[in-house]
């Protein structure tokens, strides 16, 4: 029943106010990315001279020529482990296009639903990017130690946060956030293994990037049926 939440969210995949939503949280994310890519070249053109001079050596030139690429290098192997938290947390700002996407494809005819807010909804969002960025840190550190165990526990992890905080997103417009939290305790296994779907993808580059907006469309198909 799960695979069935996720077959018919990626069946919607082609809707236009998905789309949008999708390509706005990778549009930003970028943007984040290529903003603090500037800001290091704006810091080493600032402090760092054009050339030094080292005893026994003498003068080396080219100093911010190096660091500059060197800046990038870091830029892009950081991007590997934070490009999904930041597109995450950005997806999440439009949490609810997605949501009324879905219900008003698969469900239609249902009461409006309490909106977020936008001040909620940056709360959510820097929750959620918070979770996600510890995660990300934790799986770098933990990787030398747990070697070829390490996806899998990562799918553990992720699932479990991906799961607890996609469904009391989503369920917290119809039920109330209190509500919400009971029924994802009751629901705990299904909810967890939902995750675990969704975190399994960000193993892989490019493919990661649909994982917000394809979680949110599950976990609002899983609300539903849970539900019923």
């Amino acid at each position: 029943m799960i695979l069935g939440d996720f077959l018919k969210a990626l069946g919607q995949i082609g809707d236009n106010r998905i789309l949008r939503v999708m390509a706005l949280g990778v549009l930003m994310a970028l943007g984040l990315m290529f903003g603090l890519y500037g800001l290091m070249l704006w810091g080493i053109g600032l402090f760092l001279p054009g050339s030094v001079t080292i005893p026994l050596i003498g003068q080396v030139d080219g100093l911010t020529t190096l660091f500059g690429w060197g800046s990038l290098v870091l830029v892009l192997a950081l991007s590997v482990f934070l490009m999904v938290p930041v597109a995450s947390a950005f997806t999440t700002v439009f949490l609810e296009e997605v949501v009324d996407a879905v219900e008003d494809q698969h469900y239609p005819g249902l009461p409006p639903a309490q909106k977020l807010g936008f001040l909620a909804a940056v709360s959510e969002t820097l929750g959620l990017f918070g979770l996600l960025l510890a995660v990300s840190v934790i799986s770098l550190v933990l990787w030398p130690i747990a070697g070829p165990l390490m996806p899998v526990l990562g799918w553990g992890i992720n699932g479990y946060l991906l799961g607890r905080e996609y469904f009391v997103l989503v369920a917290a417009r119809r039920l109330g956030r209190a509500a919400a939290l009971d029924l994802r305790s009751r629901h705990g296994g299904q909810i967890w293994f939902a995750g675990v779907l969704m975190a399994a993808p960000l193993s892989f580059p490019l493919v990661n990037l649909l994982v917000p907006v394809v979680g949110v469309a599950t976990f609002t198909h899983l609300f539903h049926r849970l539900q019923r």
